[in-house]
């Protein structure tokens, strides 16, 4: 919806209003910004041997650790990079510390609708999305900013967009109603391993035939080969 791009054109506006150049706005009043910091992106590290995660965890660290009150720090989907239940608790801790401690002034941008909840109970906190109009099955971006937390998320609008083939999509929709239907019989949104759910309705659209299971020996074969 333009949460990445609306994040780094507030940096930039910063850096280019601090280099003394124009900036778009009619009008602009910036405080002091002593550093700009960001978490933003996935990319391992293969020559430092440093998984998509580690550089994840990396990079949020060393912003937890130096930002200050004068700061002003982008995070964009934090803790994706792990389990579902990881990741979601390591997104709030890191934004309360950075609500509680740090104090900067953060552009943190999440799918954890859970997050939602940290300005109830801290005051200089605000929910914001980006706006989006459903028209049939597709969505329209409008790209605008407004107040409050989203009130659903556009996945399969957005891998429909993408030219994801119609089969998935209808099959993607099935699983996604049968885990809401699910998650609301349990009364709770349990971490799930979709490979190990209770046996739901077959999905026709994406049947294909099973892969072969692999021998034992070459199991051990490959279990042996050194990483």
């Amino acid at each position: 919806g333009g949460k990445s791009t609306f994040m780094r054109q507030t940096a930039l506006v910063v850096l280019l209003a601090y280099v003394g150049a124009f900036v778009p706005a009619d009008a602009a009043t910036i405080g002091p910004i002593d550093r700009i910091f960001t978490r933003i992106g996935a990319a391992d590290d293969l020559a430092g041997g440093r998984s998509t995660f580690m550089v994840e965890m990396t990079e949020a660290a060393a912003i937890l650790h130096r930002a200050t009150p004068n700061s002003l720090v982008l995070m964009d989907e934090i803790g994706r990079g792990t389990s579902t239940f990881d990741g979601l608790a390591l997104a709030w801790a890191i934004a309360r510390h950075l609500l509680s401690h740090n104090r900067s002034h953060t552009l943190f941008a999440t799918h954890y609708f859970e997050l939602t909840q940290l300005p109830q109970e801290f005051a200089q906190a605000a929910n914001v999305h980006l706006s989006a109009v459903e028209h049939g099955d597709g969505i329209v971006f409008l790209h605008a900013v407004q107040e409050g937390p989203a009130s659903q998320s556009y996945g399969l609008q957005v891998a429909q967009l993408a030219g994801v083939p119609q089969p998935v999509i209808r099959a993607a929709r099935k699983r996604l109603a049968w885990l809401e239907q699910h998650s609301a019989d349990t009364g709770a949104t349990p971490q799930l391993d979709l490979f190990a759910l209770p046996s739901d309705p077959s999905d026709d659209d994406t049947a294909e035939a099973a892969a072969p299971v692999a021998s034992s020996a070459l199991t051990e074969a490959l279990a042996g080969i050194a990483p």
